[in-house]
């Protein structure tokens, strides 16, 4: 049998009317031939409207594991999560997910304004409607010049952002971006990151973002959930409170940017010891 759920929640919880995502008890176990895994244990937290929130941990804590019972891809153990008030038992419509692995995710015998429409097109857009969102999306991640091209005549990072313009295409309330910019170089992260705040700006969407890179967790988020190692619980939920506008030169070299920094590397060294914030409350 699974072991109880009696860590604590750390994570910041919203009263019902602010509160757009919330992941509540959330647990996953695996079944293996050596026994049951407790991936993650009891996690909740909440997200509310047009808010970015980044998701770090060390290697291992079950980050994507999380994000795929959010996205109702994976069905969790226990606990729940729900999107406007309703239980997630499937992919819901109002999100939308930005994976990885991106040359994966795009179809390189279609042309990116045909990725981009593919799953308007599966949910029975109108074709005239379908153009004018899969156009919108493509100007902003600024490529509406490449809409005839096909995804391997373009850099990674490009294709990154067709991958992008697809998520937003569909115009989701949540969207789910997990390790979105681990493979490209730095430069082209950079300039994502910025993509990114603009789009969840302009467009209203809630943003839940999963990354190993510390110094962007704290660059991209209003809120950085720090995740304990596994079996996972929320170490600590941070707010940052850097300014709302962001520069990557400029805000980067803010003392209070290097504070919180710091702090949340010192938590995922933390993490990576073993600490767990039930310790704490011994």
């Amino acid at each position: 049998m699974p072991p109880e759920n009696t860590t604590a929640p750390a994570g910041r919880t919203l009263p019902a009317d602010q509160t757009l995502l919330s992941v509540r008890g959330l647990q996953k176990v695996y079944e293996t031939d050596d026994g049951p895994i407790e991936a993650v244990r009891n996690l909740t937290f909440d997200l509310g409207k047009n808010e970015l929130t980044c998701l770090v941990g060390p290697s291992g804590s079950g980050k994507t594991t999380l994000l795929k019972c959010i996205a109702g891809l994976l069905e969790p153990t226990s606990g729940e999560v729900l999107l406007d008030g309703k239980k997630v038992t499937g992919p819901p419509k109002k999100m939308a997910v930005v994976f990885q692995e991106y040359g994966r995710s795009l179809f390189p015998w279609l042309r990116v304004a045909e990725n981009v429409e593919l799953p308007l097109r599966n949910a029975g857009v109108p074709k005239g409607e379908r153009r004018e969102r899969v156009a919108e999306a493509l100007e902003s991640v600024g490529l509406g010049h490449a809409a005839k091209q096909y995804p391997w005549q373009l850099s990674g990072g490009m294709q990154q952002r067709v991958a992008i313009a697809r998520a937003i295409a569909y115009q989701p309330e949540v969207l789910l971006m997990d390790e979105p910019f681990a493979a490209v170089d730095a430069q082209t992260r950079a300039d994502l990151e910025d993509l990114v705040r603009s789009i969840r700006k302009r467009l209203g969407v809630t943003v839940l973002f999963v990354t190993h890179d510390i110094d962007e967790s704290v660059y991209l988020g209003s809120r950085v959930v720090i995740l304990s190692s596994s079996p996972t619980v929320v170490q600590e939920d941070i707010e940052i409170d850097l300014p709302e506008d962001r520069d990557q030169l400029e805000t980067r070299a803010l003392p209070r940017f290097t504070e919180l920094r710091h702090h949340v590397y010192e938590q995922i060294q933390k993490a990576k010891q073993g600490f767990r914030p039930d310790d704490a409350r011994v």
